[in-house]
């Protein structure tokens, strides 16, 4: 992705993204879903941990 983009937009489209593919497929492992977000969205290594915890908090798996 060249285009630049504001602090956290990147983030913000990446949880997007996955969750738009998780409801299109419910079943599908979140893995190779995740490694291909940080991946298509350039996400640091700090922003993938983002990525996951949110993803986690929004599927109810947060305490």
């Amino acid at each position: 992705m060249s285009e630049v983009l504001p602090r956290g937009e990147k983030l913000r489209r990446a949880v997007q993204w996955v969750s738009d593919r998780r409801r299109e497929a419910p079943g599908a492992p979140s893995g190779p879903l995740l490694d291909e977000a940080m991946s298509r969205f350039d996400l640091s290594p700090r922003q993938g941990e983002a990525l996951v915890e949110l993803l986690r908090e929004r599927a109810g798996g947060s305490r």
